[in-house]
This record gives C-alpha cells, structure tokens and sequence, in this order.
C-alpha cells in the first residue's frame, strides 16, 4: 500500500492527511501564524493504523512543504515535536 499524503488548506489553517479507499485514515493540522510560520496543534492517525508510519510521512510533507514556501514550522503537537527532535534533518524549518 503506497499511501500518498494530501492537503487542505483554508484561508488561515490547512489539513494533512492520508485517505485510503475513500476514508480519511490520518491527519495532522496547523494554522498559519502570519505569513512565514505554520504551527502543527494536533496529529491523528486511527485506530488500526497505528506503526504505519503515517504520522512521520505528514510531517514529512509538512516540512517540503515549509521549504517550498520559504516558511517555518512551529510543532506545538508533542508528536509532531517529537519527529522534529529525532530528525536533526528538519532544524532548517523549524522555527526558534
């Protein structure tokens, strides 16, 4: 299963997720806080999915992301916060 994260976004906030036979299976949302800065508030992966890594490949997403708009990432989820502190990787995004 090749599982491809997607995104919404809205005027102020947006939605990563990762939908799989039509049902939205994972999702990671932030808010944009001006014009340079994301802040991941929340992660969720359901039940039965959990150590797929879906909650890493969001993120993933969600740091490409940041670089192609030239923006950082504040990750105020702890899972999100987590990744980033495993993934020296990330630092360029993340916001200090």
């Amino acid at each position: 299963m090749n599982e491809q994260v997607k995104l919404k976004l809205s005027d102020s906030k947006g939605v990563f997720y990762i939908e799989i036979n039509g049902k939205q299976e994972a999702m990671m949302t932030f808010v944009f806080s001006g014009e340079d800065k994301i802040i991941i508030d929340h992660t969720e992966v359901n039940e039965g999915n959990n150590g797929k890594g879906f909650g890493n490949k969001m993120v993933q997403e969600a740091v490409f992301f940041a670089r192609e708009r030239g923006i950082k990432i504040v990750p105020f989820c702890p899972f999100a916060k987590h990744v980033f502190e495993k993934t020296p990787s990330y630092n360029d995004v993340l916001a200090t």
